[in-house]
């Protein structure tokens, strides 16, 4: 068993909001010890739909190379992070699709016994980035996963307000991926590999 620990980042983003999060968080793992996939989940969206949205069509355009998650990081991991944008106070279909492709691992207690946390995004402050939190907690505990929120833990905390999990207001777009929410990542994705990290040297032991 290697004695780093393995952290699977995996995302849904459109417009790139949820894109700029995952990354900062992928970049602050690495720095933290952990050996980090960065990966996004499958589009499901049609083409015209997403060439409709300039935003939309750019993302994917920046991203193309970027990785699709497959079960196999889940068994892999350590410890996961999920993205989404919220959707109607809910995560987006593209993540729930890759979710319910993990129940002959979830059946197998494949999924159990590891970290999970969560970041997600809207539009309009208190357009329900709590309960898009909540709602994909739910499936941890049907993981037998140890959810690890940020909590309010280091008082830069008290900035972006949201103790589940990393969050932003993207206005439309016309509010970018600030210090703020780059400082909640951080914040996240550093306590996710610490207490990761802890869980795994105690089960070695």
């Amino acid at each position: 068993m290697s004695a780093q620990t393995k952290l699977a980042v995996v995302y849904y983003s459109s417009t790139g909001t949820i894109t700029a999060i995952a990354q900062e968080i992928a970049e602050a793992a690495e720095k933290a010890g952990a050996e980090v996939r960065l990966r996004k989940v499958a589009e499901l969206a049609p083409q015209a739909a997403i060439d409709s949205n300039p935003a939309w069509a750019a993302n994917a355009a920046a991203t193309a190379d970027t990785v699709e998650a497959t079960p196999d990081d889940m068994v892999w991991a350590d410890a996961v992070i999920f993205g989404s944008p919220t959707r109607y106070g809910n995560i987006a279909s593209q993540l729930k699709q890759f979710i319910d492709t993990l129940g002959g691992l979830w059946a197998e207690g494949k999924l159990a016994d590891k970290v999970y946390s969560g970041f997600t995004s809207s539009a309009t402050a208190h357009g329900g980035q709590e309960s898009t939190l909540l709602a994909l907690y739910n499936t941890i505990h049907h993981f037998g996963g140890i959810l690890v929120a940020p909590g309010y833990t280091d008082p830069a905390k008290f900035a972006d307000g949201n103790p589940y999990g990393t969050s932003h207001v993207d206005a439309q777009g016309n509010n970018p991926v600030d210090d703020t929410t780059r400082t909640a990542a951080r914040i996240q994705a550093e306590r996710v590999v610490k207490i990761a990290s802890a869980l795994k040297a105690g089960l070695a032991a």
